[in-house]
């Protein structure tokens, strides 16, 4: 195992310190991470969305802030705002609350559509524009925006269009009655996330998601990955299919798998093992198929089930 690995392999073990019998969604959170990319966490209230954000900042020392997002926050709130100096006789910036490594968007579908759109803009550009004036987001940058599935009351849902700006959607999901016995004893003196403790900084980020672009992958695999994401767009199920940002992200992630797993080259169980977190947010379903209780999850594993695996020497 190389040291960058190891450093990889050390964020998600801390992180999991907090998030108890959730290695598979740190894990996904981190991959996006070291991907550039930017995460949908969709799930119901109180099973360690905040925790897990908070848990990944401190595990890379890395700048962190809370974004509540009601439906009186705006724009200015998020990317910030110029105020006249009167001694000077010039406009100054006043950084918002975007102005910060790992943003943790919390509940990003109660705000307005404009609102909204002020948090996607940077998460496209990396940058805020002011008053005519371009400001950079620190590095690495990432927003991790929460919604739960379950409440539409006093919702404003993210188009499309919007929703395909993140990298990955992933789920958290319930603990096992053992995992939330084990929950119970861990908190029960004190929060394990207010002893934990940096194990990389900022710049190792910087420095994986450098590395994980020389991972090799085979040109059957990009076109292995280029006719999932083009089936997505055939089902007869599916009203609106990937975009080329789709299989772009699917090359991204496929790369930073196969390199946690200490190899330089990805192989097809890299790719199939992204497939629902990197396209499952990228699918628009007929109304038909939504009256069937059908799910993109399902399209995509049948989609993976009857695509030709290729050989990869």
């Amino acid at each position: 195992m190389n040291d960058s690995v190891r450093v990889l392999r050390n964020i998600i073990d801390n992180v999991e310190n907090v998030m108890v019998g959730k290695r598979s969604a740190v894990e996904l959170a981190v991959i996006s991470l070291i991907c550039n990319g930017h995460v949908l966490i969709e799930d119901v209230p109180g099973v360690g969305k905040t925790s897990l954000v908070s848990a990944l900042a401190k595990s890379i020392n890395a700048s962190f802030r809370r974004i509540q997002f009601t439906p009186d926050i705006l724009p200015s709130d998020i990317t910030g705002f110029s105020v006249y100096n009167q001694k000077t006789g010039d406009f100054e910036y006043r950084p918002g609350a975007i102005m910060s490594q790992i943003i943790l968007a919390d509940e990003i579908n109660r705000t307005s559509p404009k609102t909204q759109a002020s948090l996607l803009e940077v998460m496209e550009e990396y940058q805020v524009t002011v008053d005519g004036v371009t400001y950079k987001v620190p590095k690495p940058f990432m927003v991790l925006a929460t919604q739960n599935p379950v409440e539409y009351v006093g919702t404003y849902p993210l188009p499309e269009a919007q929703i395909d700006r993140f990298f990955m959607k992933i789920s958290i999901g319930y603990p096992t009655n053992a995992e939330e016995s084990y929950i119970l004893s861990r908190f029960q003196l004190d929060n394990p996330l207010e002893k934990l403790m940096p194990v990389a900084e900022s710049s190792d980020i910087i420095s994986l998601q450098d590395e994980i672009r020389n991972v090799h992958v085979d040109k059957s695999l990009s076109n292995y990955i280029v006719e999932i994401v083009s089936q997505t767009r055939r089902h007869p199920d599916v009203a609106l299919g990937s975009s080329p940002r789709g299989s772009l992200a699917l090359f991204r992630a496929s790369q930073a798998w196969a390199f946690y797993n200490g190899r330089d080259f990805v192989i097809p169980d890299d790719v199939r093992k992204m497939v629902i977190p990197v396209l499952s947010h990228r699918i628009m379903l007929k109304q038909e198929a939504k009256l069937k209780k059908i799910n993109p999850v399902e399209i995509l594993n049948y989609i993976v089930s009857r695509t030709n695996v290729p050989v990869v020497n």
